[in-house]
């Protein structure tokens, strides 16, 4: 997909009239840069670094979503200021576990993807849409996660039609779930869907929204040794989206540190949980 140096110009490929899936477009014309056009090695995977936990839930007038930042590598901490959480475009975020190589590479391909179809339709595709073609990706990389390299991504954005949030969850073969109010994945999940439960309230700001997601985590560190609670001695924090009809944002490292602060504080008197 290099200039052609005999015209010194592009190949006709990039020239001609195509569609607005530039995966497809790929996919046509050289597959094997794609993660699922690969060769699948016959031998198992050798351990590399996977992602953890991811929060996210809805709140008044969108959805916050937030992962912690270390990956591990069997028992070995293999990072520990893991970015896990992106933005897809510019009203949704994307956040991801599992095998953290293939996982990000699928976060660009997508990201891409969406600015692809928005250049060449003149318009933003449907919430409806980026979930269904994440769905497209994930089945793409079925054959490497039968070989131990699964991606296990959520999707979050504001449905403008609704005025609201929305979350969609997947499998590992491609099938896509809307979740209702929060959603947690990743190795601490289990702990972090608890803490959802309990904090959740219809009716939380965007402030109350952003400490709820990070008890959540801090709990999930709490109970599982691959997800990195905040590291107050390094000073890193999880990292933390919101969209809402302005767009995506990110939360700011003072404003995260701040509120860390405020529940490890809370929690030391007994006003949260232990």
């Amino acid at each position: 997909m290099s200039r052609d140096p005999a015209q010194g110009r592009l190949p006709a490929a990039f020239l001609a009239a195509g569609g607005s899936s530039f995966t497809e477009f790929v996919s046509q014309h050289d597959p094997d840069l794609l993660p699922g056009g690969r060769a699948v090695p016959a031998t198992p995977m050798i351990d590399v670094p996977h992602g953890t936990t991811i929060v996210t839930l809805t709140c008044s007038g969108g959805l916050v979503m937030a992962g912690d930042r270390r990956a591990t590598m069997g028992s070995l901490i293999a990072n520990r200021d893991m970015r896990k959480v992106f933005a897809a475009d510019d009203h949704s975020l994307v956040g991801i576990a599992g095998a953290a190589g293939p996982a990000i590479e699928m976060v660009r391909l997508f990201q891409v993807e969406l600015e692809h179809y928005a250049k060449v339709e003149g318009t933003l595709m449907s919430l409806e849409g980026r979930s269904n073609r994440l769905a497209a990706m994930l089945r793409g990389n079925l054959g490497l996660a039968m070989q131990g390299l699964s991606v296990l991504p959520v999707l979050g954005g504001y449905d403008a039609g609704r005025a609201a949030g929305r979350i969609f969850s997947y499998d590992v073969t491609g099938g896509c779930y809307e979740e209702q109010e929060h959603h947690s994945i990743g190795s601490g999940s289990l702990f972090a869907r608890g803490a959802l439960k309990k904090l959740w309230q219809p009716d939380l700001d965007r402030a109350g929204a952003i400490r709820v997601a990070l008890e959540a985590l801090y709990d999930a560190a709490d109970d599982d040794s691959a997800t990195g609670g905040p590291d107050v001695h390094r000073r890193i924090w999880p990292m933390v989206g919101v969209v809402d009809a302005a767009g995506v944002t990110f939360v700011d490292e003072a404003e995260c540190e701040s509120i860390v602060a405020t529940i490890l504080a809370d929690r030391r008197e007994g006003r949260g949980a232990r």
